[in-house]
């Protein structure tokens, strides 16, 4: 979408400067800029917790392991090794 923008000479020259150097156009540059202005002043989620991840497949521990034990944990993958 195109449009007209007034903006300080300095700033202008500043831009197409740093996206020559960036290898860019002043284009991206500008959208990159409004980018991230937006997502700072965009609310902050608080309060929503990440989803954890659950395995739902089959299997599970061996018979006669005891999962609140880290003895039995260990002991456990030593004697796959």
């Amino acid at each position: 979408m195109k449009t007209t923008l007034d903006i300080n000479d300095a700033l202008l020259a500043d831009a197409k400067a740093l996206a020559a150097q960036q290898r860019t156009s002043l284009t991206r540059l500008i959208e990159e800029g409004l980018q991230l202005r937006l997502r700072a002043s965009a609310p902050a989620t608080q309060g929503v917790r990440p989803r954890i991840p659950v395995f739902k497949g089959r299997g599970g521990l061996v018979a006669g392991v005891d999962p609140t034990s880290n003895k039995a944990l260990l002991q456990a993958l030593d004697d796959d090794a």
